[in-house]
């Protein structure tokens, strides 16, 4: 098998995936787990998980800003 192949055979779990994405988020993934991710997790789970949390980050400063906006409490 070639490199990709074999990396897209990983089994890791994609709740540990999404778990391994909040983290980085956040920016306080340590280097050994970074590593241990990088053996066990799923290239494409990753990919969906980065994109499924970036999407939901944007919705909720949507959210926000619109419910800011719309309480009165932004404008004048």
């Amino acid at each position: 098998m070639s490199g990709l192949e074999d990396a897209v055979a990983r089994r890791g779990s994609f709740l540990q995936t999404m778990q391994a994405v909040a983290w980085s988020f956040f920016g306080v993934r340590r280097s050994a787990d970074q590593a241990q991710d990088v053996q066990k997790l799923n290239p494409v789970h990753v990919l969906a998980a980065g994109v499924l949390a970036a999407a939901a980050f944007v919705a909720l400063l949507v959210m926000l800003v619109r419910w800011i906006v719309g309480s009165g409490v932004a404008g004048g």
